[in-house]
């Protein structure tokens, strides 16, 4: 193994972990499928490095591409709205 390539696991991997556990840790829901989608990614580019660019493109096109969409959406649908006015009578 170069060690360009190991340079570029060990960074994609420190992404990976981190991103993972920022889904876990982060209170905000949008900011959490955010870090989900950038973990997903970088899973993807593990896949590429270890020459599995199917695997890498199924990845990309059915987590990332459709299950985060997912995910926004319910959180765009979910989310409250903090612009409320009390009309008082």
């Amino acid at each position: 193994m170069a060690l360009a390539e190991l340079v570029a696991f060990a960074l994609f991997a420190i992404v990976t972990v981190a991103s993972s556990v920022g889904v876990v840790l982060v209170e905000d829901v949008w900011h959490s499928a955010l870090f989900l989608g950038v973990a997903l990614l970088s899973v993807a580019v593990h896949y590429v490095m270890q020459q599995a660019e199917f695997l890498a493109a199924m990845q990309i096109l059915v987590y990332v591409g459709g299950v985060l969409i997912l995910i926004t959406f319910a959180v765009m649908l979910m989310r409250e709205d903090d612009t409320t006015e009390v009309v008082e009578a």
